[in-house]
């Protein structure tokens, strides 16, 4: 089975940061293999689904993990993740002009 990604998902490859674009499926036996588009390049990859990672999303809150962030809902006393958030982006030249 062939399934198109629309919109594309932004994923972390060992090639680099590229859009997946769609996801195969062999069946229960293989791993799926994921589409990539680098970004870097623009070259078309096939890759193994444990070579595949979700690039962080700061609107749906997903993988900030991977940037030292805790989930919003992880912990109760963390009411201010986004405040974190921004602080972090600061600290880190994202704003910088």
């Amino acid at each position: 089975m062939i399934l198109q990604l629309d919109p594309a998902i932004l994923v972390d490859t060992p090639l680099g940061i590229g859009h997946a674009i769609f996801v195969i499926d062999y069946g229960m036996h293989q791993n799926t293999c994921w589409v990539v588009a680098v970004q870097e390049t623009g070259i078309i990859k096939h890759f193994d689904c444990n070579d595949v990672i979700l690039c962080t999303n700061y609107t749906y809150g997903m993988n900030l993990s991977r940037n030292g962030f805790k989930h919003p809902e992880s912990t109760i006393e963390n009411n201010n993740s986004q405040t974190e958030m921004a602080k972090h982006e600061e600290e880190n030249g994202f704003f910088k002009k």
